[in-house]
């Protein structure tokens, strides 16, 4: 069939699509396509949502719509056995080997729908943790100086596995750094030293068995110290500690501070920027923060100005836990006490 051209005098030819569209529907053998059938026909991949470890032994992934995988395209990495697959469904459940806790995976997968059209993921995951500690931030340091960085300090209320719980300097779903702990156990009454702006020297070391490995300023014997690699610090005055049982999971422990009021300005409620204030918003939708009023204000938080790097912001000896400003002081100059019980004093 020849395409139709039309001419004029000033236009150069122009080849009419449109016309041989219409002219091959009703030309061409067999019965005119149903337009509304291919308008109605599902064309569009399952779409990944979200992904939860259930047990030491079991994935949840989350999908748009019931799908189905394909099992000689399912891989974990590293290495785990894949058992049994539950899918056709929304939620599909994958059955693997003992995960370790806080180890980072990650798993390939591919889904198809009913009508065929599938889609290839890889999605990361942490290994699950049975035995997660009640955990509280006791002590922090956001002020901090050349030779005494800023630094948070947690104490274990209960024996368990550090494995994957993770703290955040914001909130899961608005954070500038985020820390997951590895796969170690700790007793009650444990301190742990999350070091926000390390040097960067070889002495600084994660510790998971001994104490006294580590070296760098601010490090503890009497301690487990971690560092936050190319860490630069904690915002200095107006800022979210939240502490969680895996990234996204269930909250143990958060802290609002802030230097700042509801008059300070007029934008954002006076917390100065929409992330400060979306951070806010979150700790107190997961009720971990304490408020007079429904909504949440910069003064509900610990005021931090009077803090130092040695001046250090911390509960009272016995780690009262209100999810209040009312639960915290600031120490004298050098009277902070990272590694050890809390001091009283207060500046």
């Amino acid at each position: 069939m020849k395409l139709l051209k039309i001419k004029n005098k000033k236009q150069k030819p122009t080849v009419l699509f449109c016309t041989v569209l219409f002219t091959a529907f009703i030309f061409s053998c067999g019965p005119i396509p149903n337009i509304q059938e291919i308008e109605d026909t599902d064309i569009t991949p399952p779409i990944f949502t979200d992904i939860r470890t259930i047990s030491e032994n079991e994935l949840e992934l989350n999908f748009n719509e019931i799908t189905a995988l394909v099992p000689d395209k399912i891989k974990i990495t590293p290495d785990t056995r894949v058992e049994m697959v539950k899918d056709n469904r929304k939620d599909t459940r994958i059955f693997t080997g003992t995960q370790i806790p806080g180890l980072e995976y990650k798993v390939q997968v591919t889904a198809e729908d009913k009508r065929g059209n599938s889609n290839t993921f890889i999605v990361k995951f942490y290994g699950f943790n049975p035995d997660v500690p009640k955990l509280l931030i006791n002590e922090f340091t956001t002020q901090g100086t050349g030779k005494h960085p800023d630094t948070v300090e947690l104490r274990s209320v209960a024996d368990g596995n550090m494995g994957g719980i993770t703290l955040y300097d914001g909130t899961p779903l608005n954070y500038r750094v985020r820390f997951v702990f590895p796969n170690f156990k700790v007793k009650t009454n444990e301190y742990i030293l999350i070091h926000f702006k390390p040097q960067g020297i070889q002495e600084e070391v994660n510790e998971t068995g001994r104490k006294d490995l580590s070296a760098g300023y601010d490090s503890s014997a009497n301690a487990y110290d971690f560092w936050i690699e190319g860490g630069a610090g904690l915002s200095g005055n107006n800022g979210v500690l939240s502490l969680f049982s895996r990234p996204g999971g269930k909250l143990l422990d958060g802290i609002l501070y802030s230097n700042r009021t509801s008059a300070s300005d007029d934008r954002y409620r006076g917390f100065g920027t929409r992330d400060s204030m979306e951070r806010a918003d979150e700790l107190a939708e997961y009720r971990g923060w304490r408020t007079k009023d429904d909504t949440i204000k910069p003064e509900d938080g610990i005021n931090p100005e009077d803090s130092t790097g040695t001046r250090s912001i911390c509960r009272n000896s016995s780690s009262t836990d209100t999810d209040s400003k009312g639960d915290w002081h600031i120490v004298p100059t050098r009277g902070a006490t990272f590694g050890n019980i809390n001091s009283d004093e207060v500046y």
